[in-house]
C-alpha cells in the first residue's frame, strides 16, 4: 500500500547516480557529478504530490537545478513531512549534516541563506536509521 501524500510540506528526494557524469545544470553551469547518491530537499506549500509527480517525470520544462540531474539520475526514493510551516531549510540543515558532502553551492537555494539544498552520500542514505530519524526530528 502506497502511503497518501499530504497536501502541503516539505520533502527530500534521493536519487542514485551510476557513474561519474558531467552535466549542464542551468545557469550553474558544467558541472562533474561523483557516482554515488543525492538528496535534494525542497518544498510545496501547495500541491505536494503535483510537485514530486513532476519531479519523477521524466518529460518537463527544464525549470529547476534538480530538473536538469534527473535527467540523468535515477530517483530512488522521496519522504515527506506534511506541514504548513517554513521548515524547509531546517531540514535541509539536518540532511546536510549527515552528507559526505555538500557539491554546489546554490543548487536549489538561491531564494534562501542556504548553501545548498543539494547534498552527496557515498552510500545510499534511505538504509540509514539516521537518515529516517530527521523526518520525525525535523517537524
Amino acid at each position: 500500500m502506497k502511503a497518501k501524500i499530504p497536501d502541503k510540506g516539505v520533502y527530500c528526494i534521493v536519487m542514485n547516480l551510476d557513474k561519474d557524469t558531467k552535466m549542464q545544470i542551468g545557469k550553474l553551469g558544467a558541472i562533474q557529478f561523483s557516482e554515488g547518491s543525492y538528496c535534494y530537499v525542497g518544498s510545496a506549500l501547495n500541491n505536494l504530490k503535483a510537485r514530486l509527480e513532476r519531479h519523477a517525470s521524466k518529460n518537463k520544462k527544464m525549470q529547476w537545478h534538480i530538473d536538469y540531474f534527473l535527467k540523468k539520475a535515477r530517483l530512488v526514493h522521496m519522504k515527506t513531512i506534511k506541514t504548513n510551516k517554513k521548515i524547509e531549510c531546517k531540514l535541509n540543515k539536518a540532511v546536510s549534516e549527515l552528507a559526505d558532502e555538500t557539491p554546489i553551492r546554490k543548487f536549489g537555494s538561491k531564494d534562501c541563506k542556504c548553501k545548498s539544498h543539494f547534498h552527496y552520500f557515498k552510500l545510499n542514505p534511505i538504509f540509514e536509521k539516521e537518515f529516517h530519524d530527521i523526518f520525525e526530528k525535523v517537524k
